[in-house]
């Protein structure tokens, strides 16, 4: 078994999901008493993500490029983000290792094109719904078609996700508003909905979404858990 890298503590609530997944599914697979070889590189969210509110991703790319450093010295043989918004640096990152990223973006997008569809709304922090990072590479390598919420829907999401999701705290108001974005994307067309943010699948289970939820934190943990197994 390779050793899988975790860059976490953006949020730590999130990077317990990984741990948890990572474990759960190794266990699954391999029956027993295994369990999956990690290291967890965990950083101090508050000031990442005060750098992240003031626009200074060359400081979030330095403490995430810090992370990939210790991992590579610790013996990982490739590592994860585990935060859709921090991948906003996952080009800046390409030089700082020699072991591979992968990618969460290329997890949700061929779960997607395997269930045969091509229109998803995506919902996240403002970051992955405003700008071409993740949206990006979901268009131009997997061929999707992504929609958004409104912007007035999208600051209330991010409002969510900073001062209730990565806080723990998760209300049934919050979810009702969640399900009530995603049925709006449902009548614009949209055939499957992202949970881009890997703190919105502790809030939404796939019963609480009118479309298929293509959860990026299971998915993410199941490509690492593939790759951590294959020859």
């Amino acid at each position: 078994m390779k050793t899988i890298g975790l860059i976490g503590g953006t949020s730590w609530e999130s990077s317990l999901e990984y741990y948890r997944l990572l474990n759960e599914l190794t266990k699954e697979r391999l029956g027993g008493l295994h369990s999956a070889k990690i290291l967890l590189y965990s950083l101090d969210f508050g000031p990442v993500e005060q750098a992240m509110r003031s626009g200074d991703w060359e400081a979030v790319a330095r403490d995430l490029k810090q992370g990939a450093r210790s991992l590579e010295k610790g013996g990982a043989d490739f590592f994860l983000l585990c935060s859709n918004t921090t991948h906003k640096c996952a080009e800046a990152m390409a030089g700082a290792v020699q072991i591979p990223l992968l990618h969460i973006g290329r997890a949700a997008g061929r779960e997607i094109r395997r269930l045969g569809l091509h229109r998803a709304g995506l919902l996240g922090t403002r970051f992955v719904m405003q700008e071409d990072f993740l949206k990006g590479s979901l268009e131009t390598e997997h061929g999707l078609e992504i929609l958004v919420p409104e912007p007035g829907e999208q600051e209330t999401i991010n409002r969510v996700i900073f001062e209730e999701l990565c806080l723990g705290r998760f209300t049934q108001a919050s979810r009702g508003f969640f399900q009530a974005s995603m049925e709006q994307l449902k009548d614009r067309g949209a055939q499957c909905v992202i949970l881009g943010c890997t703190e919105i699948p502790m809030l939404i289970k796939a019963e609480d979404a009118c479309l298929p939820a293509i959860d990026t934190t299971a998915l993410h943990a199941r490509a690492a858990l593939d790759e951590a197994l294959a020859d």
